[in-house]
């Protein structure tokens, strides 16, 4: 008798088991949580593109959460490609209305997810995070700075889905560029990807409670000075390729009350950007706890 193809067996890699969806859903959804559904899928595209759809469609409320063992189209910003092996990861969009809350603040959505990960991973996996604007996870990785997370917000319906996606497991020889890390490589205390997800869960509840509860004031709420503590991006010098091509240079000083990354430049003005990809040019990062 052949042998089943070991690549189609979701238990083929014993490091990385499956996640029990029973179990999470225990953990989370309760009556008063935000949290009001949880379902994991074996393979997607996109779970960001699966949800955005649903939301569209009308069949997503708030607080749904849906996670992938792997995804094989996911997004990052800048329409970038992300990629991992199954179940190295956690790969997984959530449902937020904010409501009432004025639309121009939901652009503060995003960066409390990266406030909301770096936070909750802090605590679960034992490693010092750190937010590189506007929305990548950052570990230290044999003392070099790697992106662990990357998230992607975009519209949908009459809310906003927000991806994650957080190397865990992922070894050396997996990285998809110099430039990545992962949990494990970190040196995380716990790789246990159901720890992990429920803390990062939990944690973006409670910050997103905050925000709602301060209607949608970043600094009202503690938001704004979380993201600013964390972010590895402030007090470095930096490159910012803006949309279109342009690109501006300066020292990163502030993250304003609109989330945007405040550049001083070298004629003396303060630039703030609202959306590019930043390089850091030198310095040092700080932990976010």
């Amino acid at each position: 008798m052949t042998p089943p193809d070991a690549s189609h067996n979701r238990w083929s890699d014993l490091d990385r088991p499956p996640l029990n969806a029973t179990a999470l859903r225990r953990g989370l959804l309760r009556p008063d949580a935000l949290w009001t559904s949880l379902e994991v899928v074996e393979s997607t595209g996109s779970t960001n593109t699966d949800l955005a759809e649903r939301a569209r469609a009308g069949a997503a409320a708030e607080g749904t959460v849906l996670v992938a063992e792997e995804q094989t189209a996911g997004r990052g910003r800048l329409e970038r490609s992300w990629t991992a092996p199954p179940r190295s990861g956690l790969f997984f969009s959530v449902y937020l209305a904010p409501g009432d809350i004025p639309v121009e603040r939901w652009g503060w959505v995003p960066l409390l997810a990266g406030v909301a990960a770096a936070t909750g991973l802090a605590k679960s996996a034992g490693v010092d995070m750190s937010l590189k604007w506007p929305n990548d996870l950052l570990v230290s990785v044999e003392g070099e700075e790697r992106k662990t997370g990357g998230i992607l917000g975009e519209f949908a319906g009459d809310g906003i889905v927000v991806g994650l996606g957080i190397n865990v497991s992922l070894r050396a020889e997996e990285l998809p560029a110099p430039t990545a890390g992962s949990l494990a490589l970190a040196g995380a205390v716990s790789t246990d990807r159901e720890t992990l997800l429920r803390a990062v869960l939990r944690s973006l509840e409670h910050w997103y409670g905050a925000w709602k509860a301060a209607d949608g004031d970043a600094a009202a709420s503690g938001l704004q000075a979380a993201y600013a503590a964390g972010c590895a991006t402030l007090d470095r010098r930096v490159r910012a390729e803006l949309p279109g091509g342009a690109s501006l240079v300066g020292e990163a000083v502030a993250i304003d009350g609109d989330g945007r990354l405040v550049l001083s430049t070298e004629d003396g003005l303060q630039q703030p950007v609202s959306a590019g990809d930043i390089v850091h040019l030198r310095g040092a990062a700080g932990g976010l706890t």
